[in-house]
């Protein structure tokens, strides 16, 4: 077979989600397939974190106009010239004119669902073109794939219900977690880098509504002021001009318990989480979470939402919380801090959890996709 991978974003210094899984799944399929023949179609950065095998070649298409003239123009034409048999794309969208069979990996119908814009005015332009595209977009290329992947059973039912499509053309294929998540006692490096304080919770937070943040920090707000000696809050992938029109951001000696990380990268991640008491990860709507498998390996006791794929992800010994409710959220981090034998219980939970879960088997199951299109 002659594959085509879409991975425009992979060698951008900043990456996020929908970055790792597709390096990860290529990386594992690297190593899994020598036999099939591979190009994969990036878009030029500093970060060259994918290197060429034998039968994987990395093609780089510069392109002017941004991700959509990338991905309607420059991608279809280099992908049609060499006339694979499949082209996966692995981030929402695709082409609309190509010649290949079409595998998308769909992560989620967030940007076409309502009830997720508290918050929205503090969307960028960039969120809200990209919202814009993928509703134009989606439809339309979603009738034309071969296949859909999806990457958990809550949103494989999601997508087949909202958007009427045939059963048998979604498949639920697990992420993974990266190997160098795992605990570390302490990190010096890392704690003098990003200046930690000895004893924190850790959150994870960006200005995408579904992370809850007002309702972390009106929880967090309940917790320091009640409590003697309270914890720091960390948190990374959000500045602080975010949360200024907060209520709770008036407070002065509030402000002082927090700590703002900005970008942090995937290599110094680990440690934090290891560092930290407790990881908040209360989200109102996830299709998978990768944070939740990547605080688990790093033995810190996870907080996240009951809703959407969370519960699929952390199970059913994870501590789950109504992610709408801030008592709840207030609740749990007093459980977790006045009882040690709970945390070390969760810590132990989620390090077995996590062992259900591998970039391995996601490019195993991305592999089989391919294979039962072109016999």
């Amino acid at each position: 077979m002659k594959i085509a991978i879409e991975a425009q974003r992979i060698f951008r210094p900043k990456k996020h989600g929908m970055d790792f899984v597709a390096l990860e799944m290529i990386r594992e399929l690297q190593k899994i397939d020598t036999v099939n023949e591979y190009r994969i179609y990036i878009k030029p950065d500093s970060d060259k974190c994918l290197t060429e095998t034998p039968n994987f070649k990395i093609i780089e298409l510069p392109s002017f106009g941004g991700y959509p003239m990338w991905e309607q123009w420059a991608l279809p034409r280099a992908v049609n010239q060499w006339n694979p048999d499949i082209l996966h794309c692995t981030s929402n969208t695709a082409p609309l004119f190509v010649n290949a069979k079409l595998v998308i990996t769909l992560h989620d119908i967030i940007f076409l669902e309502k009830g997720h814009e508290e918050g929205a005015k503090n969307k960028s332009l960039y969120q809200k073109f990209g919202k814009y595209y993928r509703k134009l977009v989606v439809p339309p290329v979603l009738k034309k794939a071969a296949k859909i992947i999806t990457v958990s059973k809550f949103e494989q039912k999601r997508i087949t219900e909202a958007l009427h499509l045939p059963a048998e053309k979604l498949t639920a294929v697990y992420n993974g977690y990266s190997s160098h998540f795992i605990h570390r006692e302490f990190d010096q490096a890392v704690s003098r880098k990003y200046n930690l304080p000895a004893r924190y919770f850790f959150f994870l937070g960006n200005t995408d509504p579904k992370k809850n943040t007002q309702r972390v920090l009106q929880a967090y707000y309940s917790y320091v002021n009640q409590t003697p000696n309270p914890a720091f809050l960390v948190i990374a992938d959000l500045k602080e001009e975010f949360i200024s029109d907060f209520e709770v951001w008036k407070d002065e000696e509030f402000r002082k318990k927090i700590v703002f990380l900005g970008y942090v990268s995937n290599l110094d991640l680990p440690a934090i989480y290891s560092m930290a008491d407790i990881f908040l990860y209360p989200s109102l709507r996830e299709s998978f979470g990768i944070p939740i498998l990547e605080s688990m390996a790093c033995e810190v006791p996870i907080i996240t939402g009951n809703t959407s794929a969370m519960p699929e992800i952390a199970g059913e010994g994870a501590l789950l919380i109504d992610p709408f409710n801030e008592a709840d959220i207030l609740q749990k981090i007093l459980d977790l801090e006045n009882d040690p034998a709970l945390a070390q219980k969760q810590r132990a939970y989620g390090l077995e959890r996590v062992k259900l879960f591998s970039w391995r088997k996601t490019a195993e199951d991305v592999l089989k996709i391919y294979q039962s299109l072109v016999k």
